[in-house]
């Protein structure tokens, strides 16, 4: 939960980009490289913006604090919502695949990464019991040198954010947005490999590679969809 103070991130939309780099931020490398000892973020450890020894400070649970920046002002965080707000810190510090969406004025940060909608109501419902004081984590915070600490009270999640959409564009400020597409997204999973590269041609491509693209996901979406009706009869 560390993309911290440092994403500042509004503005417009940045150009997506094929190359290969990292950002520029303070646990990033200059290009993604093979990390063998990875403890967490494993995702990106065959092509890693970031180093081992970072990874290691998201292995244990509950994770209290990264860098000066507290995770349990509200206390400690559930097990379920801890691995969403790993899966974005991971991520922003990690995937090769976040600088295509770098911010057009800051070479640190994001902006308006697509996440699919799935993820982000995945993300609420995994949190909505947890408690949270900061609306906007980038910047709703009191901040010293003891770290971020909160200047609202505490309130459980589905209290702060009303659903999925307004946790993902809202918590990190313009970083991450709500995509219409189940395919046009990502779902920090390893179809995002395939996902981006869709995205990344799709000037040139029809909707029949769109949907091969995603293929896992659109049959996941499939199934839960048709779990739900079962269960409905």
């Amino acid at each position: 939960m560390k993309i911290l103070v440092t994403l500042l991130v509004y503005g417009a939309l940045s150009a997506v980009s094929g190359q290969q780099t990292c950002l520029l931020g303070k646990h990033h490398k200059a290009s993604p490289s093979a990390e063998i000892g990875a403890k967490e973020c494993v995702l990106y450890a065959e092509s890693s913006c970031c180093y081992a020894n970072f990874t290691e400070k998201l292995s244990h649970s509950p994770i209290i604090e990264v860098d000066n920046y507290y995770w349990n002002r509200c206390g400690n965080l559930s097990k379920a919502c801890e691995a969403y707000i790993k899966k974005t810190e991971c991520f922003y510090q990690c995937s090769p695949l976040a600088a295509h969406w770098i911010h057009p004025n800051m070479s640190f940060a994001i902006e308006h990464v697509p996440l699919c909608q799935s993820f982000c109501d995945s993300w609420f419902e995994a949190c909505r019991s947890d408690l949270v004081c900061a609306r906007n984590w980038l910047f709703d915070w009191i901040v010293d040198e003891n770290g971020n600490h909160c200047k609202n009270e505490c309130i459980p999640y589905h209290q702060m954010y009303a659903n999925g959409t307004d946790l993902c564009q809202t918590a990190w400020g313009a970083s991450f947005e709500v995509s219409s597409s189940a395919c046009h997204c990502l779902d920090m999973t390893e179809t995002d490999r395939n996902v981006i590269k869709y995205i990344l041609g799709q000037e040139n491509s029809e909707e029949s590679d769109e949907q091969e693209a995603c293929k896992p996901r659109l049959q996941k979406l499939q199934e839960q969809d048709e779990k739900e009706e079962a269960e409905n009869d």
